[in-house]
């Protein structure tokens, strides 16, 4: 997959650009830039990336205008310097795949991009069973094995894990999460939504006090772990 597939940077400040290029081309990847918003576009059309990593502090535009007009062509991976957990809701709730803060690890960013790639390609094969460490969950059975034994759970701990399953190694934001599995009227009841993971990492973690499958984005939501470097 590697070697056909395109990382399009977009990103003013050249010293990054040149750093996340070096990276990605030593990971085997085709890499494009551009250092505007008007740039990105136009590339985007021509090269049909299947990842772009984006900087939300463009000059001609906030790169948050732009993950909706990527949305659907291609995986977005913010890289932004804007740490506040409501700018990092607001890219996640516009469609972007994950959200990476500056200044960044490479490999970090290289298991972002990894993740990408095979949620879209999992998208494309139309994959129904996801596995992450030893828990398989069928997702067109409604079923949950862990160590090959089958896994009761309610039927919001399975809403909750089957929306982090269709999106693993991706984090989904609390609202989108109690959105998708309690309704619209309970986007903000997020004690709803911390009882569930607890019942989840209870029957799912080895050791539910330092969870490994079922991670934490501090103040944003959730992602289910297959890449254990992330």
């Amino acid at each position: 997959m590697a070697a056909n597939s395109k990382i399009l940077i977009v990103e003013d400040d050249a010293h990054i650009r040149r750093l996340l290029r070096v990276a990605i081309e030593r990971a085997g990847y085709a890499a494009g830039e551009a250092a505007t918003a008007r740039e990105a576009l136009s590339l985007a059309d021509i090269d049909k990336p299947d990842v772009v990593l984006l900087d939300l502090g463009l000059p001609d535009r906030d790169g948050l205008e732009l993950i909706q007009l990527f949305r659907g062509k291609a995986a977005v991976i913010v890289v932004s310097a804007r740490e506040d957990t409501t700018e990092k809701v607001a890219a996640l709730d516009l469609g972007a795949d994950d959200y990476l803060t500056k200044p960044f690890d490479t490999e970090e960013l290289l298991a972002r991009v990894r993740a990408a790639l095979r949620h879209r390609a999992a998208g494309d094969a139309g994959q129904t069973v996801v596995t992450a460490s030893d828990v398989e969950i069928d997702l067109n059975r409604r079923r949950v094995r862990r160590a090959g034994e089958e896994v009761h759970l309610s039927p919001k701990e399975y809403g909750v894990l089957a929306e982090l399953a269709k999106r693993p190694d991706r984090v989904i934001g609390h609202r989108q999460l109690l959105r998708t599995v309690w309704g619209p009227a309970h986007e903000d009841h997020i004690d709803y939504l911390r009882i569930v993971i607890r019942n989840l990492r209870q029957k799912l973690e080895a050791d539910p006090s330092r969870p490994h499958l079922i991670a934490n984005e501090l103040g944003v939501g959730y992602r289910l772990l297959q890449d254990q470097s992330l």
